[in-house]
């Protein structure tokens, strides 16, 4: 199953541009309500983690489903209604009614990078990427400044390349070229994501053919941007798996010796413990 981030920023944009504040509807006006009081219960339940109160989640989740039922039922034609509440749906494991929901927000409106980017992502998670690509790229073509979209389409192209190559549609060279691709301008149009542009490094790694020196640029310029301390050190430790990779053993293990936060060090002693390896293509 392939896991994909639930951001709701992209939810919270497009209702912003629904209308002009001066000609809202009142079922518009209600949605963004449902909405915020979305984004409150799920800032929450992250804030506080393990010390969560279930029954307060549950009954609070419960009275959002029950809003955008009434909704609903009062809007059936509303478009963005569906959309946001299959977006919920999906984000709370009811996935099956979900993709019900959205699609029908699709059918009302076609032309909601959102839904379909849901649509695609709750495919994808089933275990049906073929179905889930078309979803994806449609999402872009919509949207393509939306850096969530391109990272999703990087994660279903790597995460289910046996499976799309297995269809005869594509080729591995192919694949390979639209995942960094993907990954690369997630980066570009978020840059201040640290998991973007930790991601797009990680990618050469996935290539048919690694790309070790590319990897090292950008691993080193990582490390400019990130926090002192752990973030840094972090990119210091790939910076270091891939000079091992490349055969540059004693560089590596000098960077090593600065790595010094305490939960890198079983990765960097495994780096340590490595054996001399023939030097990378």
């Amino acid at each position: 199953m392939i896991a994909f981030s639930r951001p709701l920023c992209a939810l919270l944009l497009f209702l912003a541009a629904l209308t002009a504040p001066a000609s809202e509807t009142f079922a518009e006006r209600t949605l963004k309500e449902i909405v915020g009081r979305q984004k409150a219960i799920f800032e929450r339940a992250e804030a506080e983690k393990e010390h969560l109160d279930e029954a307060w989640l549950r009954g609070e989740l419960q009275a959002l489903i029950n809003s955008y039922d009434v909704l609903i039922q009062k809007n059936p034609e509303f478009a963005a209604a569906h959309a946001a509440y299959g977006q919920l749906l999906g984000r709370v494991g009811m996935d099956r009614a979900a993709i019900g929901i959205l699609l029908k927000a699709n059918q009302l409106d076609g032309e909601i990078p959102l839904v379909k980017n849901e649509i695609g992502r709750l495919l994808a998670e089933d275990g049906k990427p073929a179905e889930a690509l078309p979803w994806i790229t449609a999402a872009i073509r919509l949207e393509p400044g939306e850096p969530v979209y391109h990272y999703h389409l990087g994660q279903l192209l790597v995460e289910a390349r046996d499976e799309l190559i297995a269809t005869g549609n594509f080729t591995r060279a192919k694949l390979d070229e639209a995942m960094l691709e993907a990954f690369q301008r997630a980066a570009q149009l978020q840059p201040a994501n640290m998991a973007y542009a930790y991601r797009a490094a990680e990618a050469y790694y996935d290539l048919e053919t690694p790309r070790w020196e590319d990897a090292l640029k950008a691993w080193s310029a990582l490390e400019e941007k990130a926090a002192p301390g752990l973030e840094q050190q972090t990119m210091r430790l790939h910076a270091a798996n891939v000079l091992l990779k490349l055969g540059r053993r004693d560089h590596a293990r000098a960077l090593l010796i600065t790595v010094t936060e305490a939960p890198l060090q079983k990765q960097k002693q495994t780096l340590l413990d490595e054996p001399p390896a023939a030097e990378a293509k």
